[in-house]
């Protein structure tokens, strides 16, 4: 590790990516319980 080396950021498109998945999961996992509790109602 050099003085000279950049920061530890990852770059923006990264960021995005994460951000994304984040949400993608968070859509899932909501889904999933809406789905059970359909299918627990019935």
């Amino acid at each position: 590790m050099l003085w000279s080396d950049p920061e530890n950021e990852p770059p923006e498109e990264l960021r995005e990516m994460q951000e994304k998945l984040r949400r993608l999961g968070l859509l899932m996992a909501v889904a999933m319980l809406l789905a059970m509790l359909v299918l627990g109602l019935r």
